[in-house]
């Protein structure tokens, strides 16, 4: 048997997995079960963040924060870390944010105290347990896409393109 069939199946299949992935993507998530059981969240996708305002250090933020779902607005957890010079804890603010507050994660420069901070955003039920240090830490996590863009046209013609030739290549086999 000649390679060029097996490489256009493969391909096919490829392109297929990546179709239905586009075309098919509901799985049950944990989403669904939140909306299965609106009665435990006060609304459809509610979830909780850490809260506190100017703690100590990460330890006394999170020990204290009370257990509150987040207000329906709001879609992230913020976390706001002060360090000194020595890496050090100065303050540690908690809360839940809408989008835009999200937007300057990252680390400033030591100010004239000494000071740095680091602000990081994640998504998801109480993702903000541990603070940011560095700018490796200091980032903007979310699991969903920020645009609500559908996938591309061109998958499409892409896989009917592939299909059209690997029935060609077949029929001459």
């Amino acid at each position: 048997m000649e390679p060029w069939p097996v490489v256009a199946w493969v391909i096919v299949l490829m392109v297929f997995a990546d179709w239905m992935d586009c075309a098919h993507a509901r799985e049950f998530t944990e989403n669904d079960i939140i909306f299965l059981h609106p009665s435990t969240t006060p609304y459809p996708g509610g979830f909780k963040c850490f809260t506190c305002e100017d703690a100590q250090d990460n330890y006394e933020c999170n020990r204290w924060a009370p257990d509150l779902y987040c207000p329906k607005d709001a879609r992230y957890c913020f976390t706001q870390h002060t360090i000194n010079l020595d890496g050090n804890s100065v303050s540690v603010t908690k809360r839940c944010v809408a989008l835009n507050d999200c937007l300057s994660a990252g680390c400033t420069d030591i100010d004239q105290e000494g000071h740095r901070v680091c602000t990081a955003c994640c998504e998801g039920n109480i993702c903000n347990l541990p603070v940011p240090r560095n700018e490796s830490d200091a980032v903007f996590a979310t699991t969903s896409p920020l645009s609500g863009s559908p996938c591309p046209a061109a998958s499409h013609w892409l896989l009917v393109t592939t299909l059209i030739l690997t029935w060609l290549l077949l029929r001459h086999a």
